[in-house]
């Protein structure tokens, strides 16, 4: 989850300090220009509200929570990136924020999902095979005096 917030920050420092393109949306008069804490605000609250929302997938649809966490995921994605076909940005914040919800879409859906699925196997209570007792298999039986 980590990475997942790291990931726009780099994204934000390649474009905004290295590159020196301010990222900024205008709004008639207004103007918002984003910010490293918006940055890292927006994607630590996107992965909270991804883990928060698998764990209460897994607490009540066990079985399902995973495929039905990665179409909630994905539908979000889509729906987070509808607002940059707008106008009020030019073509290099358009890019970068992209940039930035795709990074940390990607790196909550995996990062998310192999969490899961290694918690999942780990956490799998290992059945023991039922042996035996000795001396009651096909091989120690006896077959009377001898």
């Amino acid at each position: 989850m980590g990475l997942a917030v790291l990931a726009p920050l780099l994204v934000w420092l390649v474009a905004d300090p290295v590159l020196g393109h301010r990222l900024r949306i205008v709004n008639g008069e207004q103007t918002l220009d984003i910010g490293a804490v918006a940055v890292v605000l927006a994607a630590l609250l996107a992965a909270l509200a991804g883990w928060g929302l698998l764990v209460v997938l897994e607490r009540f649809w066990l079985r399902r929570a995973r495929a039905l966490w990665t179409g909630v995921a994905v539908a979000v994605l889509a729906l987070s990136l509808l607002p940059l076909t707008g106008d009020g940005m030019d073509g290099g914040t358009r890019t970068a924020l992209a940039l930035m919800h795709l990074a940390v879409a990607a790196l909550l859906i995996v990062g998310l999902r192999t969490k899961d699925a290694a918690t999942a196997t780990r956490s799998a209570p290992s059945t023991p095979r039922p042996t035996a007792p000795e001396g009651d298999g096909p091989a120690r039986q006896s077959h009377g005096p001898g």
